[in-house]
């Protein structure tokens, strides 16, 4: 496909080809992105939807091959996509200072809504209502995670040609098997498989160094392993939140359930549950998860800790790279890379079902995790809709006197 080329900007997206429509001012985007950040239920496909509707569609503040661009670029990048283009967006039509303004309006309402729940659903001793419809909503999430995955496999099964294919098996079974069995060391599985599909697909001379898009991060997971105390503890889970995780926020799961519950006992299995659905009925990106394990590890403080890390890296992505995005959409070696973490990183959201079954208690959520892969899987039902059909079920057990996990 011929894709519409632009005149590439020097240090300020106006520098290049102007918008259609005049630039907005700050307090424009700050209202826009924010509206987008209040009502962006239902993960990246929403946030999409809504960012194309009003800088494409409605604004024209960029154009449609632009903007299509964008999502490539912010898909080949680790870290929560959506929030990435959100980001892209805002410097796009107000530079700097509106990817910082605009990123920071899209996060902030879903982050502030999801530490007012964190704050109920982790309480000492909440309310049982509260813990029944927690434990319903919780139980659910094992089959959203499966049908993430299958959202994701038909697209990434196309990419991948001839003999490929057999490499893509291998390494979506190999993410599969990490995150349903050493869910810490899942980072350096995808990793690897990137590293791999580098090494065995030829390298194509664009001037490019294959060390500056994969081997990069290697040396942080050893720097995060000699850290100590709280505050260093969380930042290091939640940098590999925003800044090691590829595929989507699925990915994220197993190495926050491994980290949260099995290393640093911060929660429960049952809590981390209720995060992980909190993460998804909440507007805004799925990745603001992290900010309800670090209020589970140190409070208020330890959310927004938590959240500024994981989300530092996405603004850093954009501010430096933005003006680079055509190059790196073109990159084959950035393709390449993809080529083997992706399958992996799908792989990994289908394993992290496994542990999230595994973190099931009573019988019936048993049957709750049932009912939500037919309303997922057979009759195509929003996430939303059935993480809350879940908590009302959860919510009716527990005023009925039914047993709830502890």
């Amino acid at each position: 496909m011929t894709r519409h080329r632009r005149p590439e900007a020097t240090s300020e997206p106006g520098a290049g080809q102007p918008p259609a429509q005049p630039r907005p001012g700050l307090g424009t985007v700050v209202r826009e992105w924010g509206r987008i950040g209040c009502i962006g239920f239902g993960g990246p496909p929403a946030h999409i939807r809504l960012l194309r509707g009003l800088c494409v569609e409605r604004e024209r503040w960029l154009d449609p091959a632009e903007f299509e661009d964008a999502i490539a670029a912010c898909n080949l990048l680790p870290g929560p996509a959506s929030t990435q283009l959100a980001i892209y967006c805002a410097w796009r039509v107000r530079g700097r200072a509106g990817a910082l303004a605009g990123g920071a309006a899209f996060i902030i309402p879903g982050l502030i809504v999801i530490l007012a729940l964190a704050a109920l659903f982790l309480a000492g001793s909440p309310p049982g209502w509260v813990k029944g419809a927690g434990a319903g909503a919780g139980a659910a999430v094992a089959a959203v995670a499966v049908q993430a995955g299958a959202s994701l496999l038909p697209a990434s099964w196309r990419r991948a040609q001839g003999p490929g294919r057999t490499r893509w098996a291998a390494y979506l079974a190999a993410g599969a098997a990490a995150a349903a069995t050493f869910g810490p060391w899942l980072v350096l599985v995808v990793l690897g498989c990137g590293i791999i599909e580098l090494a065995i697909q030829p390298a194509r001379r664009d001037g490019t160094n294959a060390a500056g898009i994969a081997p990069v991060p290697l040396p942080l997971l050893a720097a995060g392993a000699i850290g100590g105390g709280a505050a260093l503890s969380l930042a290091w889970v939640a940098f590999k939140v925003g800044a090691l995780s590829y595929g989507g926020g699925f990915v994220i799961i197993p190495l926050m359930q491994a980290d949260a519950v099995s290393h640093y006992h911060w929660m429960t299995g049952g809590q981390f549950l209720n995060a992980v659905a909190l993460g998804q009925i909440t507007p805004g990106p799925v990745v603001q998860t992290v900010a309800v394990v670090g209020y589970a590890a140190a409070g208020v403080a330890g959310g927004l800790l938590a959240a500024g890390v994981a989300f530092a890296p996405s603004f850093a992505f954009i501010l430096l790279g933005a003006r680079h995005f055509d190059r790196l959409r073109g990159n084959k070696l950035a393709q390449a890379f993809l080529g083997g973490a992706g399958p992996a990183a799908i792989g990994a959201i289908f394993g992290s079902a496994i542990p999230l079954a595994r973190a099931l208690t009573q019988p019936w959520q048993y049957a709750v995790l049932a009912a939500a892969a037919v309303l997922l899987l057979v009759l195509r039902r929003g996430v939303v809709q059935t993480l809350l059909t879940a908590a009302a079920a959860g919510l009716l057990i527990a005023l009925a006197g039914g047993p709830l996990p502890n």
